[in-house]
């Protein structure tokens, strides 16, 4: 029991400043390759912008954008890395589209209290970079093992949006979705950063595939905030209205 108790206190203890910078587990070369999939990633999310953008301006954004960037994802994930320029391009393609698709939502947040949107996207960062941050810095293959744990969750997931469409969603159903689903892509960023590091370590240095991979769970992550905090705001507000009719 007492070794028990100095193991613990010695892993506190090595989790300091010196620790946040200890990168010597991974390789130069994995570290480089890092750093092209977060920047690409950036661009990403810049490109992503600017489809949010022109929805605004354009109404662009349904079915058809939908589908395009739903092409654009399977021919990413389906082709080999052979033209780094074409699948950037592919890349920064397939996200506008994405934010084109995202547009009626942001619209309606934007109509409805600007703010929500700074918020969400900063908390989502935020966690996005912890998340992301507690892999890197974490043993190597520390936090694979939650593969099948995600999978499975995916399931549950997919089968509860399943159940909702064809009995009809109700709140609580609605609620267990989206906390459950945020939960699960928070460990998604996990488990793809170590992923990626290791497919690094093993050669593949596809930075562009990696992060497409990121760029969708930032995505997953930033709407489901979204949505949850337009959604604890429709409900206060709809509290204050009450509140004020009967005073």
């Amino acid at each position: 029991m007492e070794s028990f108790f100095q193991g613990r206190s010695a892993t506190r203890s090595s989790w300091n400043y010196e620790s946040l910078k200890n990168f010597r587990q991974i390789s130069p070369r994995v570290q480089n390759h890092l750093k092209l999939v977060y920047l690409t990633l950036c661009c990403a999310l810049g490109a992503s912008a600017v489809g949010v953008y022109l929805h605004i301006l354009m109404n662009i954004g349904g079915f058809l954008t939908f589908l395009g960037c739903s092409v654009g994802i399977i021919w990413l994930c389906t082709t080999p890395p052979y033209n780094e320029r074409k699948r950037f391009g592919v890349l920064m393609a397939t996200a506008l589209l994405e934010g084109a698709t995202l547009g009626p939502l942001i619209q309606l947040v934007l109509d409805f209290e600007p703010s929500i949107l700074v918020s969400a996207f900063v908390g989502t960062a935020l966690a996005f970079g912890c998340f992301s941050g507690a892999a890197i810095i974490a043993k190597r293959r520390e936090f694979l093992y939650l593969g099948g744990l995600l999978s499975s969750g995916l399931a549950i997931l997919f089968w509860l949006r399943f159940a909702s469409a064809i009995f009809g969603q109700a709140t609580a159903m609605f609620n267990v979705e989206l906390y459950f689903g945020l939960l699960l892509f928070l460990g998604y960023v996990v488990f793809d950063t170590q992923e990626i590091i290791e497919r690094a370590h093993l050669g593949d240095l596809d930075y562009v595939k990696h992060a497409l991979t990121l760029f969708t769970d930032f995505v997953a992550i930033v709407v489901r905030i979204l949505i949850i905090m337009m959604k604890n705001a429709s409900e206060k507000s709809d509290d204050e209205k009450k509140r004020k009719r009967r005073s």
